[in-house]
């Protein structure tokens, strides 16, 4: 059975700007490279992807970007997120627990306290501990 996750928003950006190679944002982001977990996602989060990583201030390649999003459609499960009367500090938050909720997929987060208490929602190094990288 392969692991299942939604990515976060913040685990992407945290992964793209790391200076540390064994961060667990980076290994999360090779992991997804190398396929060892599949990545669910749902048209909501690729706006959310594209909006964030597209901003100026982060100083991102338009390409690694592309290339991201790309992978992710490629490698990816496209799935209809579910529905949820749960309450999120931030709206944008919501996709995200709902696309991972409709696919039984764990949602990394590095911003736990965004999210109703789950048990599927891990940070990045339990997710790490999860893959065993």
């Amino acid at each position: 059975m392969s692991v299942k996750a939604v990515i976060d928003t913040n685990v992407l950006v945290s992964s793209f700007l790391s200076k540390n190679p064994n961060s667990p944002t980076v290994r999360i982001a090779n992991a997804f490279l190398d396929g060892r977990f599949t990545p669910v996602y749902s048209r909501g989060m690729i706006d959310e992807y594209v909006d964030v990583l597209g901003r100026d201030y982060l100083n991102l390649q338009a390409a690694q970007v592309e290339e991201l999003i790309g992978h992710l459609k490629t490698s990816g499960e496209e799935v209809v997120p579910a529905e949820s009367n749960e309450n999120f500090p931030d709206p944008d938050d919501k996709v995200f627990f709902c696309t991972a909720l409709a696919d039984d997929a764990h949602l990394v987060t590095g911003n736990m306290k965004h999210y109703p208490p789950a048990n599927f929602v891990v940070t990045p190094a339990q997710f790490c501990e999860l893959l065993g990288i």
